[in-house]
């Protein structure tokens, strides 16, 4: 559950501290990283501090250990539904971010989504059990 075959952590994590680096200077801070995930389907999490956001709160981007999925968010993952996120996430903010994903090969999905019941395979053998696509893909296992 917490990665699927041929996972490669030093690379996973050598993309991850690249991306950290690249917010760094695209935003002219130090954003607070955390990689030392255990026990979970995601790999780390990159938040920008709310102090340089022109959003007004801090952005939380969450890197999957599955297929190069990346959730970002404004606040904390659940903060906001998604029509207050449309209004108050700030293009100013998105698109270096988006930018910055694109260039490392990242594949955004939108955290409104992965909130959705989750539907696939659930006989995994664990006492883990998905109950949405965030669960499956971004959480604790």
């Amino acid at each position: 559950m917490e990665f699927p075959a041929g996972y490669d952590h030093v690379a996973t994590r050598a993309r991850f501290d690249q991306l950290a680096d690249r917010l760094d200077q695209r935003f002219r801070c130090t954003c607070t990283v955390d990689p030392g995930v255990q026990d979970a389907n995601h790999h780390g999490t990159i938040v920008i501090p709310a102090s340089v956001t022109v959003s007004g709160d801090h952005v939380t981007i969450a890197v999957s250990n599955y297929g190069n999925l990346v959730a970002v968010t404004l606040g904390n993952p659940g903060s906001y539904d998604e029509e207050e996120e449309t209004v108050l996430f700030e293009t100013a903010d998105r698109r270096p971010i988006d930018d910055e994903l694109e260039v490392l090969g990242y594949i955004t999905v939108s955290e409104h989504l992965l909130w959705t019941r989750y539907d696939g395979v659930s006989n995994l053998g664990t006492s883990f059990e998905p109950r949405t696509w965030w669960d499956r893909f971004f959480d604790y296992t």
